[in-house]
Order: C-alpha cells, then structure tokens, then sequence
C-alpha cells in the first residue's frame, strides 16, 4: 500500500523545495506504477507526494480497479479518497470523461465499470453499496456523487438503451439504500428537460426507475420520493405530448406490470377533478347564479369527469353549507341561516338525490357535520326536518337512519333529537 499526499513543490536551486499541503488530507492508491501517478519529487518513508492533476488521479484509480480484477471489497481498501471529483466518473464509465461530458477520454479504462455491468440489480448494487462505504468515511462527498448523477441524467440521449437501463437501476438504488443526502429534487430534475422527454428517453428511463425502487420499497415510498423531487403532482410529465393522457399513462404502466402506480394516478385525478368541481360550485353559489345553471353546471361535470353520484352528493352539501354565513356565537341566527341555506338549494340537492342510497348517503353527511361541527349539533333534527319538507329526503329514508343507520358519530344523541318527529311520521304513517 502507497500513502499519497497532494501537494505542490516550489524547488531551490540545489533540488531541494518546500512542500506545501493542500488541505484535502491524504488518500491510499494502492500499489501502482510511479509513472502512473506522475513524477516523484520527494519520499519521506512510504510517502510519495504528487502533482494535483484529476486526470492522473483517474489513471491511478483505474489502475486499482484493474489490479484488483474489479473486486470492488478490495478496491474500497485501497481507496481513502477525499475527492470523488475523477473517482465518480471512473465508477460509472471505467475511465476519465472529457470535461463537462459524459464522452470518453484518453487514459486507461477498467472494464468493472456500471456502464459495462449487466443490466439488472445483483450486478449493479455492488457498486452502489461500494460507493455507500466511501460516503460513510467521507460523507461530505455526496455533493459530487449528486453532480455527476445530474450530468449523466441529463445526458441520457448519449448513452446506449441498455445503458440507460443501469443508469435508472442504479439511480433507484441509490435512494433505495438511502445515500445520506442525496437529494431527489435536484438529481431527478434534468429528467424535466423538454427534448428527453419529447423523445421518450424520461418515459423509458423513469419506468425502470420505478419498477427496480418497488423492489425493495412501497408505493407511499415512492411517492414521497417523488414528492421531494417535486414531481409527485402531474406523472404526466414523464410522457412525450401525443402519449400524455390518463389512457396513455394507465396503458403504459399497466403493461409494465405498475397496477398500484396506476391506481394511484387515477385516484389522484379523481381527487382533482371533486376539487375543481367543488371550486366551480362555490363561486355560483357565492355568486348567487341562477339554481338551472348551476344543476347544468354540476352535471356537465359529472359527465366529463365521471364523477360517482355518492361523491357529488357529498361535494353538494359541503358547498351549500361552506356557503352559509355564520353569526359568531348566536344560535339562533346560525340555525335561521342553515335552514334558509337548506331551503334556497333544496331544488339542487332533490336533483342529484335520486334513489334511497343517495338520500341516506346526504343523511350520513348531515350527521357528521353536525356532530364535528359544535354550532350544528343542535340543529340536527331541524334540518332533517327541512330536507323532508322540501322532498329531498324520504319518509322510508330517514326511518331506515333512524332504525339502523351503520354511523356511529353522535347517533344516540340524534336519534334521541330525532323520535319525536320520527314518532310524527309514523303516526302518519298509520293514519294513511
């Protein structure tokens, strides 16, 4: 094993000189042929010091792995780097690369390299557990692994399919193994670059991304990664225009055996969809507009979006109800305001309330309400009452609550608050 300090050296005239440390400590090369590491200027024991010169860095490393047979448990022995700056480069492609690129450069290569590996995870999580350790003892080197990630990514156009393939299996395993520090909003962005994903390159490289990181971890795994990364918001960024569509995504990933990550989009746009629904009916009725339009509103909506009819319900009477101006703590005044509310759009509620599990379903959503909602706990029975009153709820409806609703959230409250008008109707009942 050979110590190795970088240094510069200012000579005097009779050979002697000074060295002068450039503060990045020392690092172990291994044994290697002095001509590969450039000129020796002075030994002191088993210390050579050398020229600052990444490109004979490289060299050196690429001696290593060569000496070693690639066997990465030994290569990590040789190695006590305080820079990743050549080191990063001769890991991924197995030599130096022209500057600012990702094109081979001259100087010896090794052939144990992530470019040259096979395409899958037993061959490649060797190098990634390998360049785990050196983190470990040099944890501050993690912004030049995210550097160099960054250029390859967004230089996928550059590298081969099959390259590209390692490129996302090691990507994915690097947060896989959590790297500490790495960050997913940074690396990940080059993937935004317009031409790669114009080209399909993002869409090729992010669905082995996807599937190797499952491996090993959840779907809320990989959305909270993702939503670190910035990107959790629109999956539909990754796909070329003419393919970017929620038929094309649930296509694609259906193919690729990514049901959840399917089910998850499709969750995620229905999620939308209520919201922009439910923002549209809000403005109207602070507005003011007109009931018919409003109903027209709700159900070109509901045909676009194919909307289910229980969502709508619900997203109805939390509309009408976010609308109703409260009066502080005065009781009265709340109930006047809610039963008006209730009243002025009964003719909306009465036109999406079609069959009994509707009816039961906006029944449910009274009783929760009023049970989180402290000013209308008191108010329960009333606006039962209104809702009948107005043909929104049916008699046959509000006994089935009464007699065997399933939510259990204040009912033995409400359904005391309630006999006296449930007895009411079953009077009425016996009458007829």
């Amino acid at each position: 094993m050979v110590s190795v300090h970088i240094c510069t050296c200012n000579h005097d005239g009779d050979g002697g000189g000074n060295l002068t440390t450039y503060g990045l400590g020392s690092f172990s090369l291994g044994t290697f042929p002095r001509s590969s590491i450039g000129t020796r200027i002075k030994t002191r024991k088993r210390n050579i010091a050398a020229p600052l010169d990444p490109a004979t860095f490289a060299d050196a490393v690429v001696q290593i792995y060569l000496d070693n047979a690639g066997d990465l448990e030994l290569i990590a022995k040789a190695l006590n780097l305080q820079t990743l700056t050549s080191l990063d480069t001769v890991v991924f492609t197995g030599g130096r690369t022209q500057p600012g690129t990702t094109k081979s450069d001259e100087g010896e290569r090794h052939p144990y390299s992530i470019i040259d590996c096979e395409p899958n995870r037993v061959a490649v999580l060797p190098s990634v557990i390998y360049i785990q350790k050196i983190l470990r003892r040099r944890p501050f080197l993690i912004k030049n692994l995210e550097n160099v990630m960054r250029r390859f990514l967004q230089s996928l156009e550059l590298f081969e399919e099959n390259e590209r393939k390692k490129l996302a299996i090691f990507t994915a395993l690097t947060f896989s193994q959590k790297l500490s520090g790495l960050p997913p909003e940074t690396v990940l962005q080059p993937l935004l670059k317009d031409n790669l994903v114009a080209k399909g390159l993002v869409l090729s490289f992010i669905t082995d991304f996807f599937k190797e990181y499952l491996v090993d971890n959840s779907l809320d795994d990989l959305i909270s990664l993702l939503k670190r990364g910035k990107m959790e918001d629109n999956l539909l960024i990754f796909f070329p225009s003419a393919k970017r569509s929620a038929e094309g995504f649930s296509e694609h990933f259906t193919k690729e055996g990514l049901v959840p990550l399917v089910e998850y989009n499709e969750k995620k746009i229905f999620e939308v969809k209520l919201k922009e629904m439910k923002s549209a009916l809000t403005t109207q009725i602070a507005d003011d507009t007109d009931i018919s339009e409003v109903i027209e509103t709700v159900k070109q909506r509901v045909k676009d979006a194919k909307l289910p009819d229980i969502e709508v319900v619900r997203i109805l009477w939390d509309v009408i109800m976010d609308a109703v101006q409260w009066s502080g703590k005065n009781q009265q005044q709340n109930a006047n305001a809610a039963l008006r509310q209730v009243k002025a759009w009964a003719k909306l509620l009465n036109t999406f309330c079609t069959n009994g599990k509707l009816e039961l379903e906006l029944l449910y959503k009274v009783q929760i309400q009023c049970y989180e909602d402290a000013k209308l706990m008191k108010l329960f029975p009333e606006i039962v009452r209104s809702l009948y009153d107005q043909d929104v709820l049916a008699e046959d409806t509000i006994l089935v609550w009464f007699r065997r609703g399933t939510n259990s959230k204040g009912r033995q409250t409400f359904v005391k608050a309630l006999e006296p008008f449930v007895n009411w109707l079953e009077e009425a009942e016996e009458e007829e």
